[in-house]
C-alpha cells in the first residue's frame, strides 16, 4: 500500500488488519476537522506536519492517535536541548565495540554482539526506525523540536526529503526510506520562530484551545469513558456541564497560565472522586474566585492564585 492511500479520519477506530508492530494502544483524541485535513495533506504532499498550540493541547498526543488509527507503528524523538539531528538516525557504539575487542582477546565472550560484526554496534533511532520498514510507512514523533538549537531543523531537512537517504558511515550501510514516514512535529516556540527554510517544507497547523464548553463536555467524555469515572459520566452530568462552562470562564480571565486539557481532566477527575463523591454541582460557584475547589489542579502561578484570593 503506497502512503497516499493512507487517510486519517479522526474516529479513533483501528482498521481490521493493522501493520505488525503497530501502536495498539486506543488514544482518546477529538480532533477538529481542520486538523484532520491538515494531516492528511502533511500525508498526501510528504511532508511534516509542523503543529503548535499552548502547552496540554494535545499536540503530541495526535501521533498517537494517527499511528493507532492506520494501524502502523510509531517511533517517538523526544527532542533534548542537547540532541543532534544524526541522533534520530542512528547511533554507533565505538566504545563498547572497544571494550568487546578487549575481551576477546582474552577468550572472552560479548554475549551476541560480535566485535568483528560493526552492525552490532549500530542502534536506529527513530527515523532510522521508520527508513528501515520494507513493507508500510511507520510514524515519527518529532516531540519539542524547539528545544534543541536552531541548527538542528535545517539539519533534519537532507533526511525528510527525497531520497530521504542517509549512510551509516561506520558499517558503510546506505539506509533509504522504502516508504516515506508519516512524520509529525511539535513546537513550543520555546526559542523563538523555526528557520524558513524548514518552515517552507512543512505542513502547518495551530490546535486551537475550544471556545465552547460542548466541546469541552465531548472531551471530558471521551478520555474518562474507560477510566473509574466512567460510571459517573451520565449521573453527573449537570456537573460536568458546569465545570466545562466555569473552565472556560477562568481561561477568559486573563490570567498568566491559563489551564489547559490535561488540567481540565485532572481538575474534573477530582470533581467527580477526590473526596469519595462527586462535587455537588450547586456548589461549584458561577464565576471563578477563591470557593473553586482544588485550585491546585488548575492554578500553576502564584500571581494568578492570587488574583482569587489576594493576600492580605
Amino acid at each position: 500500500m503506497a502512503k497516499s492511500d493512507y487517510r486519517y479520519c479522526g474516529d479513533g477506530q483501528q482498521p481490521k488488519h493493522p501493520q505488525p508492530s503497530a501502536w495498539n494502544k486506543p488514544e482518546p483524541y477529538k480532533p477538529d476537522p481542520e486538523l484532520v485535513r491538515a494531516v492528511n495533506l502533511s500525508i498526501y504532499l510528504q511532508r511534516p506536519l509542523l503543529l503548535e498550540g499552548e502547552a496540554g493541547c494535545g499536540k503530541s498526543r495526535l501521533a498517537y492517535a494517527v499511528a493507532y488509527e492506520l494501524g502502523l507503528p510509531l517511533f517517538v524523538w523526544s527532542v533534548r536541548s542537547s540532541s543532534k539531528a544524526a541522533e534520530g538516525l542512528y547511533q554507533y557504539d565505538a566504545i563498547l565495540r572497544l571494550h568487546d575487542v578487549q575481551i576477546a582477546k582474552h577468550g572472552e565472550k560479548s554475549g551476541p554482539r560480535d566485535p568483528s560484526q560493526p552492525t552490532d554496534y549500530r542502534k536506529f533511532g527513530a527515523l532510522g526506525d521508520a527508513f528501515s520498514l520494507k513493507n508500510y510507512p511507520g510514524v515519527v514523533l518529532i516531540d519539542e523540536i524547539d528545544k534543541a538549537d536552531l541548527d538542528f531543523p535545517n539539519d533534519l531537512l537532507s533526511v525528510l526529503e527525497p531520497p530521504r537517504q542517509f549512510l551509516i558511515a561506520e558499517t558503510g550501510e546506505p539506509v533509504t526510506a522504502t516508504h516515506p514516514p508519516i512524520v509529525i512535529i511539535t513546537s513550543n516556540k520555546e526559542k523563538g520562530n523555526l528557520p524558513a527554510p524548514f518552515l517552507r517544507r512543512c505542513v502547518y497547523h495551530y490546535i486551537r484551545f475550544p471556545e465552547d464548553s460542548g466541546s469541552l463536555e465531548a472531551i471530558i467524555r471521551l478520555h474518562l469513558q474507560d477510566s473509574v469515572e466512567k460510571r459517573k459520566l451520565e449521573t453527573e452530568q449537570d456537573l460536568i456541564a458546569k465545570a466545562a462552562k466555569l473552565f472556560l470562564k477562568i481561561r477568559r480571565t486573563g490570567i498568566a497560565k491559563p489551564p489547559s486539557t490535561s488540567e481540565l481532566l485532572d481538575w474534573v477527575r477530582c470533581l467527580l472522586g477526590f473526596e469519595g463523591q462527586p462535587w455537588p454541582a450547586g456548589q461549584l460557584p458561577e464565576e471563578p474566585n477563591a470557593t473553586l475547589p482544588y485550585l491546585e489542579v488548575l492554578y500553576k502561578l502564584r500571581t494568578d492564585r492570587e488574583r482569587l484570593a489576594p493576600s492580605p
